[in-house]
Order: structure tokens, then sequence, then C-alpha cells
């Protein structure tokens, strides 16, 4: 959880080098929010489940299902964030590399440039 919050310190920096009204940055916005709710669910996983536990006691369908959610969630938060990075080459790239994701109103598969 410290790992996460740190993470996601540095990101909400990055956040702001990347320019609002474009794809990169709505990308972003989601990549941040679904991070922010894995972390927080499994928060109240862990929570939940400490609560709870009886000695070794089986785990609940509700706990169970959380899991498999958060897990999901992670999944495209995971794709999200490779998007960002491989895509539109969010602070691992040139300007030409992001050009695509930086221009405003840009969509997905018509956004490159003309050289």
């Amino acid at each position: 959880m410290i790992g996460a919050l740190a993470a996601a310190m540095v990101g909400f920096l990055d956040l702001f080098a990347i320019p609002a009204r474009t794809p990169a940055f709505r990308t972003a916005l989601v990549h941040m929010t679904l991070n922010l709710l894995v972390t927080a669910a499994y928060a109240v996983n862990f929570l939940w489940r400490h609560g709870t536990y009886t000695g070794g006691g089986s785990v609940g369908p509700g706990m169970l299902v959380l899991s498999a959610v958060s897990f999901a969630l992670l999944g495209v938060s995971g794709f999200l964030g490779g998007k960002l990075a491989y895509r539109y080459g969010v602070r691992v790239a040139d300007e030409n590399t992001q050009a695509e994701g930086y221009t405003p109103g840009a969509g997905a598969g018509n956004a490159r440039p003309a050289a």
C-alpha cells in the first residue's frame, strides 16, 4: 500500500506534465482513478479480512468478489498505463512519438500528424 501511494505521488506529478484535453490526459485520468479505486479496494479488503479472521476460517464470497473485481480493475489500469508509456510515450519518448496523445481532440487512429 505504501508503494502504491508513492507511485501515485510520482504519477500525479507526471499528470501535470500532460496537456489538458488530449487523449493522453484523458487516459491518464482514467488510469489514476482506477489505481486509486484499486488501492482503496485492497485496503478495504485487507481490513475486512483482518476483522473477520477467526483462526483459519473460510473466506466469504463477498471477499472473493471484491478481490476479483479489484484484480480485474488493476488489469485494466495496467493496460492504460502501458498505453500511456508505449503508445503515447508519456515521460519516456521524444515529442514526435508523443504527438498522437498530445494532440487536442485527437481520437484513436486518426491522430498521426502529417510529416
